[in-house]
């Protein structure tokens, strides 16, 4: 049953959380806007564009990115202010233990946690799609939007390559279509052009020849123009970086599901971005338990220490992501390890720093 400290508690908990994350919005915001204000100049950026399409993604992005830091910061300013006060010792003195002490933030954190989660799996997504794309045009617009040497396995038994591929065109140049029976070339096209028609949801392959082998015997034949249907879309040629962020739970799992039959090198990217969207949020219990066992301890300074210490924690904890996810990327880590380890490394420290804290 909630009492009526619990609910003190957990108003101020949420209280300061939401206060914290007001600053850090307005900071980032006032940072960010004297950093790309040449860009929207140069580019002419709409007024319109920037706040509704740019700023309407950019700020859930970084508050999310840096829920951990704000979400630690407001942990330990209000617990370490009860603390100088003295409004903990009378808590405990009363006959309440530090694991009951623990029920309201433990409320607190899973309200923040459910809140994180259902932002990183349906809002941050199409968010991030909106600031992706103001970027790609008002802030690091690409003179040459191509792929080059493109190899991709559509399915089990057919192979393309384009050599280049225009995203703004939506067109391919020196398509080859490979099919084959197990280890046996049956089929064979190749063509000067690619190009996706969004009215008939289908490729239109311009001259073209298609030799088809059956055994010894070779037939060969060539035309202007056909439609066919791939498996395969212009968005799998995109090169903006960060996409996989932009792509929601479905396009997630659907591009994860093709890439292990076309194998282009991007598992780890995909795979990162879908795990750090479930294991991300557990960090509002990890640096909670952490912050309150860290600050309910009164010290010398009141709030300073706790609060300095709290900082740099957090700051760690955002780093050992930061690394952990490159590894994966770069270093062969699996990512499901990459994005647990970080929240359990700090967990034992939480578990540790609990054992120390005054009963």
């Amino acid at each position: 049953m909630i009492g009526i400290i619990d609910w003190y508690i957990i108003k101020k908990y949420l209280g300061t959380f939401a206060f914290t994350l007001t600053i850090f919005t307005v900071i980032i915001v006032i940072f960010d806007v004297s950093e790309k204000l040449d860009d929207f100049l140069r580019h002419q950026a709409p007024m319109k564009e920037i706040i509704f399409s740019y700023y309407v993604g950019f700020i859930p992005f970084y508050l999310n990115f840096l829920s951990p830091l704000i979400n630690f910061i407001a942990v330990i300013f209000f617990t370490a202010k009860m603390a100088d006060q003295t409004e903990i010792v009378p808590i405990l003195s009363s006959g309440v233990s530090f694991k009951r002490f623990l029920w309201p933030y433990l409320i607190s954190s899973t309200v923040i946690f459910l809140v994180t989660l259902i932002f990183n799996l349906f809002i941050i997504p199409e968010t991030n799609r909106l600031k992706i794309d103001f970027e790609n045009v008002y802030v690091n617009p690409k003179s040459d939007n191509s792929k080059m040497y493109t190899h991709m396995q559509i399915d089990k038994n057919t192979l393309v390559y384009i050599e280049n591929f225009d995203n703004n065109l939506k067109t391919g140049y020196k398509f080859t279509l490979e099919k084959f029976s197990g280890m046996d070339l049956k089929e064979k096209l190749v063509a000067d052009r690619i190009s996706w028609d969004s009215v008939k949801t289908k490729w239109k392959i311009e001259n073209y020849s298609i030799r088809k082998i059956d055994g010894l015997k070779e037939s060969m034949s060539a035309g202007l123009q056909m439609d066919t249907t791939l498996d395969m879309r212009p968005k799998d040629f995109e090169i903006y970086d960060n996409i996989y962020q932009a792509m929601n739970m479905g396009e997630l799992n659907d591009r994860i599901k093709k890439e292990e039959i076309r194998g282009t090198g991007v598992m780890a990217d995909l795979k990162l971005e879908k795990y750090q969207r479930f294991i991300y949020p557990l960090s509002a219990f990890v640096l909670t338990l952490m912050g309150v066992s860290l600050s309910s301890r009164k010290v010398r300074g009141g709030v300073g220490l706790p609060l300095g210490i709290g900082i740099f924690l957090s700051f760690t904890y955002i780093l050992f992501i930061r690394f952990s996810s490159m590894f994966a990327l770069k270093g062969g880590l699996p990512p499901m390890i990459a994005v647990l380890i970080p929240n359990i490394v700090f967990g034992i420290l939480g578990i540790y720093l609990l054992m120390k804290a005054p009963k």
